[in-house]
C-alpha cells in the first residue's frame, strides 16, 4: 500500500527518516477479538509487517526502523512461542538497515526476558531492556523498558515481580488483576498487562537526558506503554507515567514520545509542549489494509507519514 499525499510538501530535506510499526502480535491461530470486542487478525499481521518492510526498503532513504513492541500475541500456543518470535524477527531482518526493538507485555507472555532479549538484539546488563542511540549528532533516541517493574517476564521471586505484585494488590482489589472494574479515572491503569519504570532506570533516564542536554541533542523517547493520559485510554498508561514525565519535564531536550500498546492510536501535546504519539496496531488491520509508516525528522518537527490505518501526523516543536 502506498502513502497518502496528505502532508504539505516541505522544501527542506529531512535530516533522516525512520520506519515505525507496533503491535504486530502475530500468531498462527484463527482471528479473534480483544476484551473490548475489537477484531484481531493474528495471521494477517505478519503480512502487514511484510508490506512495511517492502515499503521501507523501496523508500531507500530510511535509516532504521523502530518496532514499538508486542511482536507476537499472548494467545500464541506456548509450544510455538520461540518459533513465532523467531519468524517475526526474521521478517524484520529483511529490512535493509538496523531494527531497534522494545519489549511489550505480549512478548513477555511468550518468553522470559532471558530468552527474549537476545532474539531482539537487546543486550542490557541484568536483563534490562532500556538503551539509547544517536543516528546523527543532533538527535538521540531513548528506549524505555516499560516492564522493568512487572508481574510478567521476570522470575516469580525476582524483586521486580514482588514489587509489581505488591503494587497491584494495593491498587487493584479485583481478583483478576487485568480487570479495571471499580477503579476510577487514572487508577484504571493499575492492571497486570501494564508495568512500570524502576528507580535505577529513572536515574539512568535522568542522566541520559542531562547528557543529551550537554550535547545539545533533541530527544525522542520511545516506550511500549504510553506516557500521557491525553494520548491513550486510562487502562493503557504506564503505572508511574507521572514519575517518568517528571524526569522528562526537567529538560527541554525531549520533543516527542512515541508509544504503542493502545491499539487505536492517539496524539496529544502535554503542558510542556511535548508531543505524545501512540501508534495504531498492525494486529487490527483487516486483510488488505495496513498500519505502519515512516517519520521524516527535521530540526523543528517530526512528520509521520502513515499508511492506511496509521494516521499521518505533523509534530511541530513548541520550543
Amino acid at each position: 500500500m502506498g502513502y497518502p499525499n496528505g502532508l504539505v510538501a516541505q522544501a527542506k530535506q529531512p535530516l533522516f527518516t525512520f520506519g515505525v510499526i507496533t503491535d504486530v502480535q502475530y500468531a498462527d491461530i484463527p482471528d479473534g477479538r480483544s476484551f473490548l470486542g475489537v477484531p484481531r487478525y493474528y495471521r494477517n499481521s505478519i503480512l502487514v509487517l511484510q508490506n512495511a518492510i517492502q515499503n521501507w526498503n523501496n523508500h531507500q532513504n530510511i535509516s532504521f526502523s523502530l518496532n514499538l513492541g508486542d511482536i507476537v500475541d499472548g494467545f500464541c500456543p506456548k509450544d510455538q512461542s520461540l518459533n513465532a518470535v523467531k519468524k517475526v524477527v526474521n521478517e524484520f531482518n529483511n529490512f535493509n538497515g538496523p531494527v531497534y526493538h522494545m519489549i511489550g507485555n505480549h512478548c513477555l507472555y511468550n518468553l522470559p526476558r532471558s530468552a527474549l532479549l537476545p532474539l531482539l538484539n537487546i543486550h542490557g546488563d541484568d536483563a534490562r531492556a532500556y538503551y539509547d542511540f544517536s543516528p546523527i549528532r543532533e538527535y538521540r533516541f531513548v528506549i524505555l523498558d516499560a516492564y522493568d517493574v512487572s508481574a510478567i517476564g521476570w522470575p516469580i521471586d525476582h524483586p521486580n515481580t514482588v514489587k509489581a505484585l505488591n503494587l497491584l494488590n494495593t491498587k487493584n482489589p479485583n481478583e483478576d488483576k487485568n480487570s479495571p472494574n471499580g477503579l476510577s479515572n487514572l487508577e484504571r491503569r493499575f492492571l497486570k498487562f501494564n508495568g512500570g519504570v524502576g528507580n535505577e532506570q529513572l536515574k539512568w533516564l535522568d542522566d541520559t537526558l542531562q547528557d543529551a542536554t550537554n550535547c545539545n541533542q533533541k530527544v525522542i523517547v520511545c516506550c511500549h506503554i504510553p506516557l500521557d493520559p491525553g494520548a491513550t485510554s486510562k487502562e493503557s498508561l504506564l503505572w508511574n507515567y507521572d514519575e517518568v514525565m517528571d524526569v522528562i519535564h526537567r529538560y527541554d531536550c525531549v520533543k516527542v514520545c512515541l508509544g504503542g500498546h493502545d491499539h487505536k492510536g492517539g496524539h496529544s501535546v502535554d503542558s510542556r509542549g511535548v508531543h505524545h504519539r501512540v501508534l495504531e496496531a498492525a494486529l487490527e488491520c483487516p486483510p488488505g489494509t495496513d498500519a505502519f509508516g515512516y517519520i521524516d525528522v527535521f530540526e523543528d518537527r517530526l512528520s509521520l507519514i502513515g499508511s492506511d490505518r496509521m494516521a499521518s501526523t505533523e509534530m511541530v516543536f513548541n520550543r
